[in-house]
């Protein structure tokens, strides 16, 4: 995630800024938010919207976008935000933050395969490490925290079936955990800062 691009209107990532939908980290990819919104099936944009956005109402919004672009393409984020707006309860938009938040957020993992990108850069970054070296990642949201916790703790388990003798020895961990809890903004950074509401820190050692 690159709070610079989110900040660029014509870059399609905000459902602050009206612009084309775009989303493409990298300006080179194919795969556009605009494709994935007009072209993609509704069990597709169903599936997406629940896995990467945890989007309750996935299937009334994948609905509405199907019935929304048979009549002409959405072309804009602000046209995008309209159709969420009528795909959802009057009691949600009611409530307390932007209802095209998760929507949009999945689009963005969608169209820059956000995911697998993340899972392959640990792998790298945790092996490369030297002795006493760290890696240490920032998320924003839980679908990337759960990857991050995860996988750190496959680098920091032993893999053996509970109960089976071992000798310690020839089995010594090649990594620790930086901390064993997750590192939350305080109150001073959220006052300053309140991007870092939603963020979530852990680190991991090479021993």
């Amino acid at each position: 995630v690159s709070s610079f691009q989110f900040d660029i209107p014509e870059r399609g990532f905000s459902y602050r800024f009206d612009a084309p939908l775009d989303m493409r980290m990298d300006q080179d990819s194919n795969l556009s938010a605009y494709d994935v919104i007009n072209y993609y099936s509704e069990n597709d944009l169903k599936r997406i919207l629940y896995e990467y956005g945890e989007e309750k109402f996935a299937p009334s919004i994948a609905r509405g976008i199907i019935k929304a672009r048979s009549d002409k393409p959405i072309e804009t984020t602000f046209e995008l935000v309209e159709v969420i707006k009528k795909s959802l309860p009057a009691a949600v938009l009611r409530k307390s933050g932007h209802p095209a938040k998760q929507t949009f957020q999945a689009l963005r993992i969608e169209v820059n395969g956000e995911l697998d990108v993340l899972k392959n850069s640990l792998e790298d970054a945790v092996k490369l490490l030297n002795p006493g070296g760290r890696v240490v990642v920032i998320t924003f949201q839980s679908l990337e925290d759960r990857i991050v916790k995860q996988m750190f703790k496959k680098f920091t388990t032993l893999d053996v079936p509970k109960g089976l003798p071992f000798i310690p020895d020839y089995m010594k961990l090649e990594y620790k955990l930086v901390n064993n809890k997750v590192i939350l903004p305080s109150e001073k950074e959220l006052d300053e800062n309140n991007r870092s509401h939603s963020a979530k820190m852990r680190g991991i050692e090479k021993l």
